[in-house]
């Protein structure tokens, strides 16, 4: 991204946190080819006939920032994270819906030492929320480090920055945070089984 369009996003990003509703409006054309490979990151294992693509999944994201209040972003990436949040929330609730009647339908995810899909190891999507909210309330941090590395695709010096630590402190939560959520994921899977 240009130093001039990083300058626009940034604007536009304190317009609307100033109240500015067109401001929104104007800042997503700018970033949208970002919020779309997002997109296309958070549903890269989801089932081939699952209903949201892409664009819809930005879309979707989209009007749950439309609703919300106006939030601070101290810059780029920091929104494009809180984007990744939503679209994870958006996945999560499409997962429930979709597996109500049966638990882990065949909706999954991986989790595995980087950010691309790596197909050998999957994790159920809602067995993951599960976790992460229950490692929220232990560890606030690891939780919001999973989300921007995992929902967010965000690199380890990314994340850093979002964050406020430093580049080690990511790894070596990203690694502690990865081997407790998936003990959890696997201990609900012995109870569902």
């Amino acid at each position: 991204m240009g130093h001039d369009l990083s300058q626009s996003v940034d604007a536009l990003l304190a317009s609307w946190q100033a109240g500015d509703e067109e401001g929104l409006r104007r800042l997503v054309p700018l970033v949208y080819n970002e919020l779309r490979r997002l997109a296309h990151y958070n549903l890269r294992n989801e089932r081939p006939d699952h209903t949201l693509q892409s664009a819809a999944l930005v879309h979707e994201a989209y009007l749950r920032l439309v609703k919300q209040e106006p939030m601070r972003f101290e810059n780029r990436a920091h929104f494009l994270a809180v984007c990744a949040q939503l679209m994870r929330q958006i996945l999560v609730q499409y997962a429930r819906r979709r597996n109500a009647a049966k638990r882990n339908a065949g909706y999954k995810m991986t989790l595995d030492d980087t950010v691309t899909p790596a197909p050998t190891r999957t994790v159920d999507v809602e067995a993951l929320d599960d976790a992460l909210k229950e490692l929220a309330k232990l560890d606030p941090q690891q939780s919001r480090i999973v989300e921007l590395r995992y929902f967010g695709g965000l690199s380890i010096e990314e994340t850093a920055h979002v964050v406020g630590i430093s580049p080690a402190t990511v790894k070596r939560h990203w690694m502690t945070a990865r081997v407790w959520l998936q003990s959890q994921i696997s201990k609900a899977a012995q109870d569902d089984a």
